[in-house]
Formats: C-alpha cells, structure tokens, sequence
C-alpha cells in the first residue's frame, strides 16, 4: 500500500512505542499541546487506553511500529474500539531519527516522537489487522508450514552432509528427492554398513524388500545395496553405539516433520477449498496448494490494493534506481516488500516456464531471444516472469475471473490460431 497523503487530520493524534511489557504513548491535539505515558502491556491497560482516547469525542488516529507481534494485540484493541490504526515502517523510524536528532541513541520517548513524526506527515500504512479481516487461520497455516519446511531442510541438510559423510557416504547417490521417504525409512532399518553386513544377501534382501518400496528392478538394486555395504569408507561403528542412536533420532525426526508437512498440506486444502479466491490462484499455471496458500496469508485481502502496481511495490517486484548529479545506477528491484510473497511468485514463475505453452514461458522466451546463452539476461527474464505472475493473481481476484491462458481465434480460408492472452483482458 502506498502512505497517506499528508493532511490535516483535526483529531488526536497517538503515537504507540511497542514493547513487551509497556507501551510508550503519546497523543498529540488537535492545538499541538502532547502526553505522553506509560500503558502495560495488558487487556485492562489498552481497554483504558481506548476509553481515554474516545472520551475526547474527537477522531482518532494511531500509529504503531511493529515489534515482533507485540504490536498485534493492542493494534487489535484500538481497531475494535473503531480507531484508526496505521504503522509506521522500522527504515523509516530510524532515518528520521537520526535526521531529527543528529545521532543514532534511541529510548523509548524518542521513539514515540518520531512515530508521531511519521503519523503528522502522512508517512505511515494502513494497518489490516488478519483477524477483524478474517484471514488469521490461512496466515497461520502458512507459518507452521513455513516453520516446519525450514525444521526439515535443515534436519535433512543435517543428515546428508554430517550422518551420511561419516557412516554411509555411498547412500547420498540414491537421495534423488527431498519427498523419497524411503530413503529414511531404509536408514532408519539400515543406517550402517554394519548392519547389513550382519545378514547375508538372502536374508537382506528379504527384510529391505517392503522398505524400499516399489523399484524397478528391486532384485539388482538390492544387491548394489548390498555391495555398497561391504565396500563402504563409513566410520566402522558397531549399530548399538551411542553415536549410531543419536543418527536414528534425527532419521526419525525428519520423518516425523515429513508427516507434519504433508498433514498440513491436506489441512491447507480443506480449509481453503471453499475460498473462491484460493480457486482462482490455483488455476494459475505454475500456483499449487502451498503457492497459493502462501499468495492469500501474505496478501490478506488483494482488493484492497487498487492498482497492480501497488501490490507489486508490496511483493517488492518494483523497481528503483539511484542518482546524485551525473550518476545514476541501473533500475533493479526494490526489495523492500514481503520477501516470502516474491519468493511464492518466483516459484509458480519457474514452474510455470518449465510447461510446454502458457503466456509465462512465451514472455522468458521472448526475453530472452537476443542472447538465450546470457545468464544475466536469463535472471533479468525470469524476475519479469514472476512480476508478470504477481500482477495477474492481483487482475483475477480484483476481477473475480479465472485465468486464461490461451484461446483459439479463427484465421481467415480456415483453421484456428492460438493467440496469447493472458489472465483477465488488457493484462500485458
């Protein structure tokens, strides 16, 4: 969203510095006359604080940094008591901070004086609290989901590059996916040479038969499985050691997530399957279950955005560039936006260029049709594709319309001809 236009705003004025504990406020009139005080962190507190500032029977305008999710609950408070609730950004406060007073020392009070700052001159956002906007449980989802995916990267980065390098280096090969549970399963029964030394190819192959799951020709992978163990350069620990116990724990806490990932994944569907603009998305080439999920708990309500471009600045898909004088840089991305909202578009982009014909993968290819061998041109390329993405899931749900890829026109003497179009009518 774009800041506030300034104006004249004849009301009070209140200025929130966040904290754990207490909340530094200040609240200016309407004369310019201020107060400032302390407000605890509780129920009761910011209830008080709502009284206080509606018995004035003047409007109310707040501002908030936000501070880890502590600003969550009082913003919460002032927007039910029906006041404006505004943040201002953190890079903001800290410029005009030390524009204001020549130096980078912050407390509290000061705090609040530049939030008010912000607040008086029009350079703070309106804020959507996902509860009163109904969006709270898909924001949630998204979260946990995003948690556990981080938990299990690292517990299988964990796996591979510390267990596996010391105990059985030669089963790395066989990790073709992030989603073979398999293969863990099979550490799990197997996780050293040893323990398959200790049987005979006969009897191995009997026991790893089910654990494998299916194969083509599973006889011969056996028994390369079962070479490998005998010639492996893994550390020789005996399979009851302490060191052999603790590699188990993180095989099966890497299951264990596996299983969450995949329950939340079928929550996700359940949950958002009504939504009519989880439908949408998901008729996006290149958007799935976790793409889309992720597009409406970080975008919230994409109606509210009244132009594209204003979602692109907050995908952080707009571009800046910087001059002084003579000098000026190259436009490049702005960056400032929700970075899991461009990393979301980034891979329904990538997926979707890899397809065989949609309007996605014709814009990468005409892009890139003066130099195809140009790396940075290739980059340059595949950012425009996932601009162009986040662009059109804004023109669906703004239009309540599905996309559409590609549609047939006739040609004159006879026959059909695809012709581009892509999402809503007049989408570039």
């Amino acid at each position: 969203m774009t800041a506030n236009t300034k104006s004249r705003f004849y009301g009070l004025l209140v200025a929130v510095d966040v904290a754990k504990r207490y909340h530094d406020v200040l609240v200016q009139w309407p004369d310019g006359h201020q107060r400032a005080f302390k407000v605890a962190n509780t129920r009761a507190e910011h209830l008080r604080l709502c009284d206080y500032l509606l018995a004035h029977d003047l409007p109310v305008r707040s501002a908030l940094e936000p501070t880890a999710d502590f600003h969550r609950p009082i913003a919460y408070q002032l927007a039910e008591a029906g006041i404006e609730v505004h943040l201002a950004s953190s890079l903001a406060c800290a410029r005009i901070r030390e524009a204001l007073f020549t130096s980078w020392d912050k407390h509290d009070r000061r705090d609040a004086m530049v939030i008010l700052y912000l607040l008086e001159h029009g350079v703070t956002h309106p804020f959507e609290d996902p509860l009163r906007a109904g969006y709270l449980d898909i924001q949630e989802f998204s979260n946990t989901y995003h948690q556990i995916a981080l938990a299990r990267t690292r517990c299988q980065h964990s796996l591979v590059n510390h267990y596996l390098a010391l105990y059985f280096p030669e089963m790395e090969r066989y990790l073709h996916t992030s989603r073979a549970e398999w293969f863990c399963r099979f550490l799990l029964r197997f996780p050293v040479p040893a323990s398959i030394q200790a049987l005979d190819r006969a009897t191995f192959i009997e026991q790893a038969w089910d654990v494998v799951g299916r194969k083509v020709a599973k006889q011969r992978f056996l028994n390369e499985l079962y070479e490998l163990a005998r010639g492996s350069m893994g550390l020789p620990v005996p399979v009851d050691s302490p060191a052999v116990m603790t590699y188990r724990l993180q095989i099966q806490r890497y299951l264990d997530l596996t299983a969450q990932r995949k329950d939340l994944e079928r929550g996700a569907e359940q949950l958002l399957s009504p939504n009519p603009d989880y439908r949408r998305l998901r008729t996006l080439p290149g958007v799935g279950p976790i793409i889309a999920l992720t597009i409406l708990a970080e975008s919230g309500d994409l109606r509210r955005f009244r132009h594209h471009r204003q979602y692109l600045a907050f995908c952080g898909f707009n571009l800046a560039a910087s001059q002084s004088g003579q000098s000026k840089s190259s436009y490049r991305l702005s960056k400032r936006g929700n970075a899991r909202l461009r990393y979301a578009f980034w891979l329904a982009a990538a997926v979707a260029m890899r397809m065989r014909e949609n309007s996605f993968r014709t814009k990468y290819e005409r892009y890139i049709r003066s130099n195809p061998t140009d790396a940075d041109l290739r980059r340059k390329a595949r950012t425009a594709v996932a601009a162009k993405m986040a662009r059109v899931a804004h023109a669906l749900i703004k239009q309540e319309t599905d996309y559409r890829g590609y549609y047939e026109a006739a040609i004159p003497g006879g026959g059909t001809l695809l012709t581009r179009a892509v999402g809503p009518v007049g989408i570039p």
